[in-house]
């Protein structure tokens, strides 16, 4: 059997829906995977155990450069890599219909189908013209978490029943940070930031219990804000607070792995802490928790809701997942 996964984009996004992999390996044990994916996103997808192989798109590279010289050969380029192999599934995991565009392109055998979410789900992205784009429209739960939402399309799609767990099955070359909190503080979304007063206040609770903190960040902006918190903190207690270089998606991956645990807002890092197995907090602005946050685990709980909270409900938070006992196994073992 040889299925095709279709999710572009975000970051978050993606990283919840790799489960689906380890899912149809174990119901389909001698299936070949493959997935189309935003470019930015290929270097991650090929730390997945199990993928055959991750087809890049820039839908996003192609929109910007609209009259870019290559884009054309690169547009021909992804519809041949769609169309060399003929697939028995191909799943839509996203429901937009710039995904739905992309699954028509791939070829099914004469028994093969393409399938998709038949309707939307609270706070999920769907737009309703998908649902006649493709051979399958599948019903999903009105109120479902956004992992649980793409494995069980795959498993209504192949008719199987999921696992109690998700499995994230990256592979890690582990970079050791023992005694470091990975504070996430960007985000693409303005509404969901926390304030810098916040994080300084929540860093110098974390040094008070001899913690370092570690500040990433993926644009200027961000490295604006990491440097500010990590100079507050050095004021008080220096080298407290190191703020990362910059580093691609993969890297980042090895780096988190050997964390203590992260504290982070409602954005794709976060979630690669939760595919890690790492002592998390996830901080929410607005009513997603039940949606995107980490499900229920004593070592990974959420944060805010209705609105931000504020630093002493992040740090119980941090005090019940720091006294869960060892987490983060799969990341430091049998991930690698």
């Amino acid at each position: 059997m040889r299925i095709l996964i279709v999710k572009l984009s975000s970051l978050g996004d993606v990283v919840q829906a790799t489960p689906v992999v380890a899912d149809l390996l174990a119901h389909f044990p001698d299936a070949t995977i493959d997935w189309v994916a935003e470019e930015a996103f290929v270097p991650l997808l090929g730390r997945v155990q199990g993928l055959n192989d991750v087809i890049p798109i820039a839908l996003r590279r192609w929109r910007r450069e609209r009259f870019g010289n290559g884009n054309g050969a690169e547009r021909r380029a992804m519809r041949e890599r769609l169309q060399t192999h003929a697939y028995d599934a191909v799943l839509d995991v996203q429901g937009l219909v710039k995904s739905a565009l992309v699954a028509r392109l791939a070829r099914v055998t004469p028994d093969g189908f393409k399938a998709t979410f038949g309707n939307g789900s609270e706070s999920c992205g769907w737009e309703w013209p998908v649902r006649f784009m493709l051979d399958r429209p599948v019903p999903m739960d009105r109120r479902i978490h956004a992992v649980q939402r793409y494995r069980q399309l795959a498993a209504r799609a192949l008719k199987y029943t999921v696992p109690d767990k998700p499995t994230y099955a990256f592979r890690t070359e582990r970079v050791a940070h023992d005694q470091t909190v990975l504070l996430v503080h960007g985000t693409t979304r303005p509404d969901n930031e926390w304030p810098i007063a916040q994080w300084v206040d929540l860093s110098t609770r974390l040094a008070g219990t001899g913690l370092r903190v570690a500040l990433p960040h993926a644009d200027a902006a961000e490295e604006v804000r990491a440097q500010a918190i990590a100079q507050e903190l050095n004021a008080w207690r220096p080298g407290s607070a190191e703020v990362w270089s910059r580093m691609r998606l993969p890297e980042l991956l090895d780096n988190m792995a050997g964390c203590a645990g992260v504290i982070g807002v409602d954005t794709g890092l976060s979630h690669m802490a939760v595919a890690l197995d790492l002592k998390h907090v996830q901080i929410f602005s607005h009513p997603r928790a039940f949606r995107a946050g980490p499900l229920p685990s004593e070592h990974q709980l959420s944060a805010g809701g209705e609105g931000p909270p504020d630093v002493d409900e992040v740090w119980k938070a941090w005090q019940r997942v720091a006294a869960a006992g060892v987490a983060g196994a799969r990341a430091a073992g049998a991930a690698q």
